[in-house]
């Protein structure tokens, strides 16, 4: 305000017998009595928000048609028409206003200002909202009748195509439009209607409600439709993955050849130690070929890790059976020097063991 930014507007105390509501105002529903007289109680023990008004000359030079309905008033209404009614309601003689002689400079800016006041208001119906835009587009047309709505659309901050649906609303029979004001009717049901009056001239409300519920009970067997489909496809889907996972074979053990070498432990061997003696592997998972001369089946043998700790890993072991240095050889192709140490001490402790028995 000390930039002049805002404008500052002096606070007065007006006799409400001295202020007329404008005509013009497209809200029409303004509460209950029971919801004015509360109101009008919360006004006289504070009143928050100030009224704003024109004088009565200026706002009868844009409406001199308006005399009438002003009668006396020295002031007219421009913002505040629920404070107004309920404090009326209760018998109050005064509110707080600020006039605001600016807001009739001219018949748009005037009307601009009245819908712009009401059209983010949650108890705004869309009805009322279509009447003051209505309002407004007709004050721009005295301009000029080609581009008017457009006009309207720059003065709300909307787009043109958002006037004209409010507009079309309009076009429904008066019923209808009592039914979108109680917010009996959804306004997209409303828009629904509109479009079907425009190829349909001539249909009276119950029609048009026949119209309606025969649109709803269709898109209401379109969806159920739909949801069937996409259980029957669910259920197609899952017994196809049910079956897939029957017929799928069995998953294998994996077979580890005797190259190989894993990483961190010995390669296990097939009852080695036992071989080399010309006896059996001493494991009960596994059993030396009956073919004479060479081991090559696959086998479970119990061996022992770095730790001391058992473990049962598949191997598979191609080792000839002959003599001493021909299993020594044969190991010494599949063993890494350490692995062979090892393997040799354990050979030793199974000597010792069959000594000592």
């Amino acid at each position: 305000m000390t930039q002049g930014d805002i404008p500052a507007y002096e606070l007065v105390r007006l006799q409400l017998v001295d202020v007329s509501p404008t005509p013009l105002n497209p809200r029409r529903n303004f509460g209950t009595t029971e919801e004015l007289a509360r109101f009008g109680e919360e006004l006289r023990a504070a009143q928050l928000a100030a009224c704003v008004a024109v004088s009565r000359d200026v706002y009868l030079t844009l409406w001199p048609d308006h005399e009438d309905h002003v009668g006396g008033a020295k002031y007219v209404l421009v913002n505040g028409e629920r404070r107004y009614r309920s404090a009326c309601q209760v018998g109050l003689e005064a509110l707080d206003f600020v006039v605001r002689d600016e807001l009739a400079a001219s018949r748009e800016t005037f009307i601009n200002h009245l819908l712009k006041e009401n059209l983010d208001r949650a108890d705004f119906d869309i009805i009322e909202r279509a009447r003051g835009i209505n309002e407004l587009v007709a004050v721009c047309a005295e301009e000029s009748e080609r581009g008017a709505r457009a006009r309207a659309a720059d003065h709300l901050g909307k787009d043109r195509s958002w006037v004209t649906h409010q507009l079309s609303l309009l076009e429904l029979p008066e019923e209808i439009q009592a039914m979108l004001s109680s917010g009996d009717l959804p306004e997209r049901d409303g828009r629904f209607l509109v479009r079907h009056v425009r190829d349909n001239q001539g249909l009276s409300a119950a029609e048009l409600l026949q119209v309606l519920k025969q649109e709803k009970a269709r898109q209401s067997a379109e969806r159920e439709a739909e949801r069937t489909l996409l259980a029957e496809a669910r259920n197609r889907t899952e017994n196809a993955v049910e079956r897939t996972d029957r017929q799928a074979p069995a998953p294998q053990p994996p077979v580890a050849d005797a190259t190989e070498k894993t990483s961190g432990s010995p390669t296990p061997v097939v009852g080695a130690g036992e071989m080399a003696a010309g006896k059996e592997p001493n494991t009960r998972q596994s059993r030396a070929p009956q073919e004479t001369g060479a081991v090559g089946q696959q086998s479970t043998v119990p061996v022992q890790n770095k730790e001391g700790r058992s473990a049962v890993a598949p191997t598979r072991a191609v080792i000839e059976l002959g003599s001493v240095d021909q299993v020594a050889e044969a190991l010494a192709d599949h063993l890494s020097a350490e692995e062979l140490m090892e393997l040799a001490e354990r050979l030793m402790e199974r000597a010792d063991s069959k000594v000592d028995a």
